[in-house]
């Protein structure tokens, strides 16, 4: 039994500790808002680094569940259609691609700061569409050639224990496959 409780508070302990460092390491945006019934709630959202992309890109947009940030990827000179996503606390900045069919596409991906591990993986092989790769702090590449015309829905596959995953918590979105 002895055992058991160790076992327990460590494993509460080790629950507990990534969120409260979170707190501490990151800036935060602080909001203040008033709900339906009126009552004032304050939002603290986490603040993205300005390396990477446009500092007026990311300022500009609301990581909050249900909210779709597009980004239509032009072909560059070598041919290639350039995407950079970044992944975060449940979010993808952009989480809404379009891109066109039979046409390269050179997907970066990063990780935002934090502590909590990430993914993004899109599941459709027929459409030329078909990759799972863990988001690290470093950029990485992921090349495809969509093949058909669609909509792909875009996750974050992780899930811990019982609670929510990463998808469920708001990490979705789409890669729209167009002419």
């Amino acid at each position: 039994m002895r055992y058991a409780k160790i076992i327990f508070v460590a494993f509460a302990i080790a629950l507990i500790m990534p969120l409260s460092l979170k707190v501490y390491s990151q800036e935060t945006n602080q909001e203040t808002k008033a709900d339906a019934a009126g009552a004032v709630i304050q939002e603290t959202r986490p603040t993205l680094a300005a390396e990477g992309k446009n500092e007026t890109k990311e300022t500009g947009h609301d990581h909050s569940m249900g909210s779709e940030n597009r980004f239509v990827a032009t072909i560059g000179t070598d041919g290639v259609q350039h995407v950079e996503v970044i992944g975060g606390d449940y979010y993808f900045d952009p989480n809404y691609i379009i891109v066109k069919v039979s046409v390269p596409v050179e997907l970066k991906v990063k990780k935002a700061p934090g502590y909590i591990p990430h993914d993004i993986a899109v599941k459709a092989p027929k459409a030329g569409i078909d990759f799972i790769t863990d988001i690290g702090k470093d950029w990485q590449t992921i090349t495809f050639t969509p093949t058909m015309v669609g909509k792909y829905e875009m996750i974050c596959d992780k899930k811990l224990l019982w609670f929510k995953s990463h998808k469920d918590r708001g990490m979705d979105g789409f890669i729209e496959v167009v002419p």
